[in-house]
């Protein structure tokens, strides 16, 4: 049984155009593909047939040839074309129509539109900031969408037109013996469109530079590092496409008194040695404007922690808070007088091992590991 007219098999008159030769196999591709008819012998037939078809009436000599001389032009010694010539082309022809949108590949090419950059904005708070929430009005320059073409390109009452080199595609063929080569089209530079009449104040890219004044709200408790997205809000697309995204990367300044772990702060407080030997109290300011007493047991020692509940960070979108934990630190005298010094001298001849229990320990300890090696 001999081959069916190619244009037969498409669906197509001998007078249709390259568009309609693409769109008619690309339909009916999708129809016949194998992964859509697992074990259809009959479809997978219908689909080498499709493919044959496309990939002569796709190529300008090798359609010329076929509308001369029939099937004939591509059989040995016919003077056409190889079918294992247009394979790597056909190939890729099926991969670019079935699944070139699914990838993306083709988002920005046909209609000269591309998305905007997302871009990123380094903002650096306090602590306090931090603690309450805050407004942040920032002023950025960046790329929004020209108001003289209306992000186009075009010059008022002109309109993009499909780019004569590529058809709109974005991207040219070439072919190489058994290799297809695709590369950018050189013409509209991967636009798909061309314009002959720019406009006058963004030069044809739909866009210009200005400075952008935004307020961002910057709820209680952010964290240092957070990432902060607002949509929408990055540089605006060439010739009318979507805009990109701004992110915000919140930075929190050292604060001179407390340093934060989560939701946690924490606070160094000096105390004098008579402090930490007969108790007391130390007061010590919050974050929220207050102030926390602390009690102090006698013979406390440097490094000891004490915990106060609810006076931390405020937790982000949550109504709990953070603690604060206070460590002190005994301060050892300094510049005595003369009379001080006596005292001292008297207060360490009247000292014993109850005194200083882990001083004297750890001395013992060491005195005993020594002498039993």
């Amino acid at each position: 049984m001999g081959k069916r007219c190619f244009y037969e098999v498409l669906g197509l008159s001998r007078s249709c155009t390259d568009p309609e030769i693409k769109a008619a196999f690309r339909k009916a591709a999708m129809q016949y593909h194998p992964d859509r008819n697992p074990g259809d012998v009959a479809a997978e037939h219908k689909f080498k047939e499709l493919n044959e078809a496309y990939q002569i009436l796709s190529d300008g000599q090798k359609r010329a040839a076929y509308d001369r001389y029939g099937h004939a032009a591509f059989e040995p010694g016919g003077g056409g074309f190889s079918a294992a010539e247009g394979f790597a082309a056909s190939m890729a022809d099926i991969f670019d129509d079935l699944f070139g949108d699914v990838m993306g590949r083709r988002s920005a090419g046909r209609s000269g539109a591309a998305r905007g950059s997302d871009l990123r904005y380094n903002l650096e708070i306090t602590l306090e900031e931090a603690f309450v929430g805050k407004t942040a009005n920032l002023n950025l320059p960046t790329s929004v969408a020209c108001t003289g073409c209306n992000g186009s390109g075009a010059k008022a009452g002109a309109k993009p037109r499909a780019c004569p080199t590529c058809g709109g595609y974005g991207r040219v063929r070439a072919q190489q013996g058994f290799f297809s080569i695709e590369r950018t089209c050189p013409h509209c530079h991967g636009q798909g469109e061309t314009i002959d009449n720019p406009c006058g104040l963004c030069s044809g890219t739909g866009r210009v530079t200005r400075e952008r004044s935004l307020s961002v709200n910057i709820p209680q408790g952010v964290e240092d590092g957070t990432r902060i997205r607002l949509a929408g809000e990055g540089e605006a697309g060439l010739r009318g496409g979507p805009p990109g995204d701004l992110y915000i990367f919140v930075a929190a300044k050292p604060h001179p008194f407390f340093q934060r772990d989560g939701a946690d702060l924490f606070c160094r407080v000096p105390i004098s040695m008579v402090q930490a030997s007969l108790g007391g109290e130390v007061a010590v300011r919050t974050l929220d404007g207050g102030e926390t007493k602390v009690k102090i047991p006698e013979g406390t020692q440097s490094g000891k922690q004490f915990k106060v509940r609810g006076k931390g960070m405020p937790i982000l979108r949550s109504r709990d808070t953070g603690d604060l934990y206070i460590q002190v630190t005994v301060e050892t005298p300094q510049s005595l007088t003369k009379r001080q010094r006596e005292l001292l001298a008297e207060f360490d001849s009247l000292s014993s091992t109850n005194t200083h229990p882990e001083a004297s320990g750890f001395f013992a300890k060491m005195k005993d590991f020594f002498e039993n090696l």
